[in-house]
Parts: C-alpha cells; structure tokens; sequence
C-alpha cells in the first residue's frame, strides 16, 4: 500500500508540477536554426526601432514571465533582447484541440479546461471563462507590480505618455497591454464588457475559434455575420474606449462591424490571403476596407498565416502588405506562445529588421511596421 501511494504521489508531482514545463515546451517551440546572420545596417537599424507586438498568448501558460526562458516565445528578458518595448498580452479563455482552422463545433472539445486543472488554477477557472481570463490578467498586473523596473502596465493615454518618458532613462523598460481572445471571455453577458475593462483589458477580440453569442468565427460552422448580442457588444466596448479585434470573426462579422463602428478596427495576428492562401486568413479586399478606415493589420509569424516561419517568409508577407495597404496600416502580431511554431523568438526580431532590409522597403516604412503604427494607434485609441 505504501508503494502504491508513492507511485500516486509521483504521478501527481509529475502532472501537476512538471506537465505544465512539459506541455509549454512541446506546444510553444521554435523551429531549429542556425544562428541568423544579421547585416551591420539591420543592427543599427534595429538597436534604433521602436518595436511593438499586437498579439502575444504568453499568459496562458505557468511560466514567470520576468526570468528568462530557454523554452518559449516570450518573456521580459527576451522582449529586452529584441528590443521590444510594447507587448500585448492576449488571454485564451476556450480554444479547441488540434486548432482547426477549417471548422470547429462549439461542442469541441475544449483544450484550455485541461491547461487551467494542470496548472493549478483557481477552481472559480476551471467552468468560468471571464474568470479565465482574469486569472491570466492578473499575471501581467502582478508583473508591474513586483518588477516595476523592467514593466509597466498600460491602461491609458497618461500612462503611454508616462512610460515614453520613463523609457527615456531606462531604454530597457517594456509596456504591456492586455486584451482577450475571443469573447467567448463574456460568458454571453454585456455586463462582462465593463468587469473586463475594469480589470485592465483595452483591446477584446470578437472570436477565436468557435462560432459565439456575437456571430459567427472564421473557424466556425454558421459563417453567420454579427448577432444582435453582438452589435450590443460591439457598441458597449466602443462606450468604453476599448479597441475592437476582429481576427478570427467571419468576414461577415468583420463586413458588419465595419458598418456600425466609429472607430479603427485591429486585426491583431493574420496573414494575407492574396499572399498565402490559408483558411486563416480573410480576403485582401476585406483587409483593404479595414485598412481604408484607418485600422491596423498586424502580420503574424506562423505556417497557417503567412505559408512559412522564416523571418524571410514574415518579412515577405509585411511586404505584400504594405504593397497592398500602404505602410501605416501594417503591424507585427506574432501570436506568439499560441500553440505555434515560429522560427525565431522575441529576442530575435534583429532577423526580421534584416529580412525586411532585404525587401527593398524603406528605413521609414520598417519603423512603421514594426512599431510606430502601433504606438500611434495606441495614442489615438487608448482612453484618456
């Protein structure tokens, strides 16, 4: 008996205390490479960007984001190392196994219940999403909290304006963002709108990969536009001043948004069909509608959005952007730690600065792309 009650003893130690570090390590990895050859011209460049990602899912899982990790896309250390200096911690509250992006029931099974139990999540996690999120929420503000050197938490205008002149004396220092992916996080409630932007979210995406009470997800089975729950929705996080995300909406959900709304829309972690053709990513037509009423659309770094992980296939998909939208519409959205395999991590983003060197586009148009737009965005559209 005694045997049998240490084997399940071990089994616990192991399910709850290594699994997490194991599930992180399998499902977030990079791709192996040998170190990037970075030009003299893409690291003066870069040491000079200012550097902002609209989409990192980094909160998901149980790992201290202000020590360094050899496993991973992102933590402070490495944000450092990249020159990051604006993160956007996006929370997972339901996400199905495998990540189809063909079509998904909203009876899928759902991934993130297991993650939370393993990972020793409030219980209050385990059948809530809007506690799920909160939970993950709560990481970035224990951050600023406890490491109040190297963070800051933005939530305003006054505080964008706080940490560029903090970052002056302390180049080091990185501001983080957060909002959801999904609003699945609403649990089917308007009121959940306000706790969420109570609870510090500034940017809510409308779907992830289930069909909602707001409409239907690109990744859905309705193909259904917005619902009458989600125009509600969508007029309450205007009120607020929260921004709008419509990656993974259907693009009868992104048509209808873009007629109610009075305000630029994001499009926080995409590709480009006309450059990949993927099930991940809306028409170019759609993404020039987007762009034409000032939105940002922000490339990611994964296979399913731009047909590759290099820093030369994201550099050639910023370009098609660019060459579609024009410069000032086009961001970076990693999606990074969300279940996909890059090539390079945060610390790496001098590779991206060379590849898009390589491009042809101009000095000027790189320090839009990988910053700028976003910070004046964030300007324009964070509440005072």
């Amino acid at each position: 008996m005694k045997v049998f009650l240490g084997l399940i003893a071990l089994a616990a130690l192991l399910f709850f205390g290594a699994g997490p570090k194991m599930v992180d390590e399998r499902i977030n990895r990079v791709s192996d490479h040998a170190p990037y050859v970075i030009s003299e011209d893409a690291k003066n460049l870069h040491a000079n960007l200012f550097i902002g990602d609209w989409h990192a899912d980094s909160t998901l899982w149980d790992r201290n984001l202000s020590d360094r990790h050899q496993y991973g896309h992102v933590d402070i250390p490495r944000l450092q190392s990249g020159n990051v200096s604006l993160q956007m911690f996006t929370t997972v509250s339901k996400s199905p196994s495998g990540l189809n992006y063909e079509a998904n029931s909203d009876e899928s099974n759902d991934s993130i219940t297991a993650l939370a139990i393993i990972q020793r999540w409030p219980l209050k996690t385990w059948n809530n999403l809007t506690e799920r999120v909160i939970h993950q929420a709560n990481k970035v503000r224990s951050i600023a909290n406890d490491d109040a050197d190297n963070f800051i938490l933005i939530l305003s205008k006054t505080d964008l304006a706080d940490y560029l002149n903090r970052k002056k004396s302390n180049p080091k220092l990185v501001g983080g963002l957060i909002g959801t992916e999904g609003s699945h996080a609403l649990e089917g409630e308007i009121r959940n709108i306000e706790r969420l932007y109570s609870e510090g979210f500034r940017m809510m995406s409308l779907h992830h990969f289930f069909d909602n009470k707001l409409g239907g997800s690109l990744h859905g089975l309705s193909g259904a536009g917005l619902s009458n729950f989600g125009a509600q929705a969508v007029n309450e996080m205007m009120r607020l001043g929260i921004m709008i995300d419509v990656s993974h909406s259907s693009e009868k959900v992104v048509k209808d948004v873009l007629s109610i709304v009075n305000q630029p829309l994001v499009v926080s972690h995409t590709g480009l069909y006309g450059h990949c053709q993927s099930s991940r990513n809306i028409s170019d037509a759609l993404m020039k509608e987007i762009a034409s009423k000032g939105g940002l659309i922000a490339i990611g770094y994964w296979h399913g959005a731009v047909c590759g992980n290099s820093p030369k296939d994201v550099a050639e998909a910023i370009k098609y952007g660019v060459d579609l939208v024009g410069s000032k519409h086009v961001s970076l959205g990693s999606d990074f730690d969300g279940a996909v395999m890059p090539a390079f991590d945060t610390s790496e983003l001098s590779a991206l600065t060379h590849e898009l060197l390589l491009t042809g586009l101009s000095e000027d148009d790189i320090r839009s792309v990988m910053g700028l737009n976003m910070l004046n965005f964030l300007n324009d559209h964070l509440p005072d």
